[in-house]
């Protein structure tokens, strides 16, 4: 009878144990549970042709600047990158994102350089499982050589939406 008593025990504990270990494992995960980091180019503007005189500063051909817009309830941020530069005829374009600790990487690719010229585009950019905190977006641009680079700080606790912009001189940018 005892060792029957002996397993009961050791077997309740067990359970009670691993039951123990399983809720605080929970209560660890949830506190601050992030959801999946993962993100996209959605579309893309054709090579963009600045013949209109008189354009603004932020629509013309001399600035890059990158629009955002953050909605904290679903976790997603929604980037627009005005005037990336690339080849005229680059097949396609895409997007390599990561998130590597508090800086949300976004490397811009072309699948070929068909052309010998280059061009002007709008990318629309979706990326998921960002929380509402602060951030350095860095993008990485192709054509960019030794100009300013697109590297800022943005909290997204803060502010949700907004814009930042570099100015550019060299093709294709600044007379296009």
């Amino acid at each position: 009878m005892k060792p029957k008593l002996i397993s009961i025990t050791i077997g309740v504990f067990i359970a009670v144990l691993f039951t123990g270990c399983k809720e605080e494992s929970n209560r660890i995960t949830n506190i601050d549970q992030t959801p999946d980091f993962k993100g996209q180019l959605t579309t893309h503007s054709d090579c963009k042709r600045f013949q209109i005189a008189g354009l603004s500063s932020y629509s013309s051909d001399s600035s890059s600047c990158i629009e955002y817009s953050f909605d904290a309830r679903n976790h997603e941020l929604t980037l627009k990158h005005v005037n990336a530069g690339f080849n005229c005829c680059p097949e396609s374009l895409y997007c390599l994102i990561s998130l590597r600790n508090d800086t949300i990487i976004i490397e811009e690719y072309e699948k070929i350089s068909g052309c010998h010229c280059d061009c002007l585009f709008d990318l629309y950019i979706d990326i998921n499982g960002v929380v509402a905190k602060k951030y350095y977006l860095k993008f990485i641009e192709p054509y960019c050589g030794d100009q300013e680079k697109l590297y800022f700080e943005v909290d997204f606790a803060v502010t949700q939406q907004g814009s930042y912009c570099v100015k550019r001189t060299g093709y294709p940018w600044g007379g296009a």
